[in-house]
């Protein structure tokens, strides 16, 4: 499923949202925020997954309702998430993520989970060849 409705590779099936929700094992959010994603993921969303999925969202923040993904984690709608970005960073104290403290069942990183040794050291590879190629070395 695509938010937008840009993506248009064929390397896998495309399904609408409700079918995507209703059979995915796991759900990763890869997407800009938009009027087409802001809350994309909400109760209504999260009800009609598996009790076993998984969500992921490395996307934006704001694509979650936060206390709509709080409430399917403490009810058990889902089995787990993993987010690397929130709402609003920092975290708040008044986020409702953080009443999850079952780290088997909620896992967030700080806005960093591109940041693997590999793609680090292909960033680091990347920028000395441009700048090579700036100074014609």
């Amino acid at each position: 499923y695509s938010a937008s409705g840009n993506n248009t590779t064929t390397d896998y099936e495309r399904v609408d949202f409700e079918t995507l929700l209703k059979e995915a094992d796991v759900v990763s959010v890869h997407a800009p925020l938009d009027e087409n994603t802001k809350g994309l993921m909400d109760e209504k969303a999260f009800s009609k997954m598996k009790e076993s999925a998984i969500f992921l969202n490395v996307g934006r923040g704001p694509i979650v309702v936060e206390k709509d993904l709080a409430n399917a984690l403490k009810s058990g709608q889902i089995a787990g998430a993993g987010i690397d970005v929130l709402s609003v960073e920092p975290m708040t104290k008044d986020n409702p993520l953080r009443e999850i403290k079952d780290s088997n069942r909620l896992i967030i990183t700080p806005h960093i989970g591109w940041a693997s040794i590999e793609a680090r050291t292909r960033l680091m590879k990347t920028i000395e060849k441009q700048i090579a190629e700036f100074f014609e070395l």
